[in-house]
């Protein structure tokens, strides 16, 4: 009866073990479909660091300068739509336990962002974005490194690792935070998202 009982554990425990690597390998599997808005994101954000370096060190006509500026307002919004629309499409397919996890460590990353903004503007009195962009860093590198954790997909950690890094280096380099922070959109988004969509069918 006791053998019977071990057996039975034993079991359990290999089976709920199975089961986790089955849901990790589908939420692996979903990740590589959406490495496509690792792209998206991380180049419209490395747009939006770039241009924001180069009015920093250059003099731009403010007209070209308020139709860049509109034309990455316009490219936000679009960019928000597809994500929502995308995220929509998505929860009618089969969801896994990793996943809906993960949605929830963007949606607090997300909330993060904003409270960051009320807490700094309500004790400084101001939005100092000098220091808002470095924490920004900090918080959304935190977000990948936990996504890459979760999934136990390294190069998104390494990714994640990486932002972070960059967030404190573009506070040391204020000259320097927006070319700073457009690598570091190259690094734990763009490049990993091209590597995960290639890898889609895989």
């Amino acid at each position: 009866m006791e053998t019977i009982q071990q057996n039975s554990d034993s079991f359990d425990e290999n089976q709920s073990l199975q089961v986790i690597k089955e849901m990790i390998q589908v939420s692996q599997k979903k990740l590589k479909n959406d490495g496509i808005l690792f792209i998206l994101w991380g180049w419209l954000m490395f747009y939006v660091s770039i241009t924001g370096f180069l009015f920093k060190k250059f003099s731009v006509a403010w007209h070209i300068q308020n139709l860049i500026g509109w034309s990455a307002m316009i490219f936000l919004i679009a960019g928000l739509i597809f994500t929502i629309y995308y995220l929509i499409q998505k929860r009618k397919k089969v969801q896994t336990y990793i996943g809906v996890s993960l949605r929830y460590v963007w949606l607090a990353m997300l909330g993060s962002l904003i409270l960051i903004n009320l807490i700094q503007h309500n004790i400084l009195h101001k939005t100092d974005f000098l220091l808002q962009q470095s924490i920004y860093m900090v918080v959304i590198g935190y977000a990948v490194i936990t996504t890459g954790a979760i999934l136990r997909h390294g190069l998104i950690t390494i990714g994640g690792v990486a932002f972070a890094l960059l967030a404190l280096l573009a506070s040391y380099s204020i000259a320097n935070q927006f070319l700073i922070e457009a690598i570091a959109w190259l690094i734990a988004f763009v490049i990993p998202g091209h590597i995960l969509y290639a890898k889609r069918r895989s």
